[in-house]
């Protein structure tokens, strides 16, 4: 009988485990690997606004701005009506607000921009977030503020045509920050490493270019490459993407021909991404460049591996390191091979619309929303086949976010927590 009972126990103890590491939280705006990918099987695939819907919070406003998840909280950051940002904390099983914190004032609307748009990122034990108008905070899960940062005092007013949008990359001990500028300004763009426990700047590193106009603007964020026993920080803009030792800053590598014919208008929206020791960098639609890890110096033709024209602008794609899958502006969508960029299906037409969300995979399945609020969910692999549409129907900038067995979308009125935990 003894046997009997340790044996259910150590059943119990494994099944309870094995659901514990399925059970991913999502700690920042492109997911617990960085790369729009989630390991979670039984995701939800159909919803309305009120079908399969555990709970929905009202919005003051729309905004780019990703929600990240850790365990019982969802973080946000927010622009309200009075001109003001904040962080918001709310509670996760039931979709009450828990608390906010004041960011920033001087909001400002560019087009489809406000400055909320950088996602909040966490280790889950604190959280931080940027502002569009410079300002870096860290604040515990009980929202006290542990410091605070004012970039643009610091180093000056950036420089963008269209209002500041990236977010920061936590890696280890360190938050890194991209300014990327120069359509309106003539200041160097740089890169910060910038220490969590205190908002100290660790380093600063200018990040020189040669692009013209308004090409040195990047909204783009910072992704993590790992091979080996290295590990680089990747940045893309200013039409080229570069390497750097996240030690130093130190630029070890950079591949130009993100820009062939020197366009003034190439500025980069979206953000490069890393899988299986290969860097994707895409551009303003053509060319997106797949590189080979390891390289010093230039690297624009010795660790080429692949090229397309069929790049996105505003969405991100995504990739399981067997598919490339890219969805463009007006919804048209590619899978390439992800080694090599021969093409598995191309031209595919989502539902008509204007498409600005990053694509999310998980479940064996892409998830992909436009401005209309229509997420499409795709079935993952060689065959172009549509699972499911699903209206909102209002203003979505947001990317979805997965985590626990839900999805989280955010559109212009509301923030839904879709499926059951």
């Amino acid at each position: 009988m003894k046997a009997r009972i340790i044996c259910i126990l150590t059943l119990v103890i494994v099944s309870v485990s094995v659901s514990v590491a399925h059970a991913e939280n999502w700690p920042q705006w492109r997911g617990p690997a960085l790369n729009g990918v989630s390991t979670e099987k039984n995701l939800p695939s159909k919803w309305t606004t009120e079908e399969n819907v555990a709970w929905k919070l009202a919005m003051p406003a729309w905004s780019g701005s990703t929600p990240i998840v850790w365990r019982d909280r969802i973080f946000l950051n927010v622009a309200e009506t009075d001109a003001n940002i904040y962080l918001w904390c709310v509670d996760r099983a039931s979709g009450k607000m828990l608390w906010k914190k004041l960011l920033s004032g001087g909001d400002v609307k560019m087009r489809k921009q406000n400055m909320s748009s950088p996602s909040p990122v966490t280790d889950g034990k604190a959280v931080y977030v940027m502002t569009g108008t410079g300002i870096l905070k860290g604040f515990d899960f009980a929202g006290k503020e542990l410091w605070s940062r004012d970039v643009q005092k610091d180093y000056g007013s950036f420089g963008l045509n269209w209002g500041y949008a990236s977010s920061p990359l936590l890696f280890e001990d360190s938050l890194y920050v991209q300014v990327l500028h120069g359509m309106k300004t003539d200041d160097p763009s740089y890169v910060l490493r910038i220490d969590k426990k205190n908002g100290k700047t660790v380093w600063k590193v200018e990040r020189p270019t040669n692009a013209i106009r308004e090409s040195p603007d990047s909204y783009t964020t910072p992704a993590l490459l790992r091979y080996g026993k290295t590990t680089e920080i990747v940045v893309t803009g200013g039409d080229c993407v570069t390497g750097h030792d996240p030690a130093t800053g130190k630029e070890l590598w950079r591949a130009n021909g993100l820009n062939p014919d020197n366009n003034p208008n190439y500025r980069i929206v979206a953000s490069p991404i890393v899988f299986n020791e290969i860097i994707y960098a895409p551009t303003r639609v053509k060319p997106l460049l797949a590189l080979r890890a390891g390289g010093r110096g230039d690297i624009t033709t010795s660790h080429l591996l692949w090229s397309t024209v069929n790049g996105p602008d505003v969405p991100t794609p995504v990739t399981d390191g067997k598919y490339f899958y890219i969805v463009n502006d007006r919804g048209i969508m590619w899978c390439l091979d992800a080694k090599t960029g021969t093409e598995i299906y191309g031209q595919q037409r989502l539902k008509p619309g204007t498409y600005s969300g990053s694509l999310v995979l998980g479940d064996d399945k892409l998830y992909i929303t436009n401005e209309e609020g229509l997420t499409t969910v795709i079935k993952a692999g060689p065959k172009f086949e549509v699972v499911a549409e699903n209206p909102l129907n209002d203003y979505c900038l947001s990317s979805p976010a997965i985590s626990d067995g839900q999805i989280f979308l955010r559109t212009a009125t509301n923030l839904y927590c879709i499926g059951k935990k």
